[in-house]
């Protein structure tokens, strides 16, 4: 996984606060920085709807 381009959102701050988001034909991976080796891998299809269903507001209760 060293030759995927991970980016986190330019909203991080600290070592350990973020996530980290890759994508390779049609897989998507993300990972925690503080423990970069554990990385979950979706589809770009479920990812794009999990996106759709965070920009709706869906998942703020879950945001402090």
């Amino acid at each position: 996984m060293d030759h995927l381009d991970w980016q986190r959102s330019s909203t991080s701050s600290g070592k350990d606060e973020w996530i980290e988001i890759a994508s390779e034909g049609d897989k998507v991976y993300i990972r925690q920085s503080n423990d970069p080796a554990t990385v979950v891998t979706t589809t770009r299809v479920k990812f794009n709807a999990w996106v759709r269903g965070a920009k709706a507001g869906e998942f703020d209760h879950f945001v402090a």
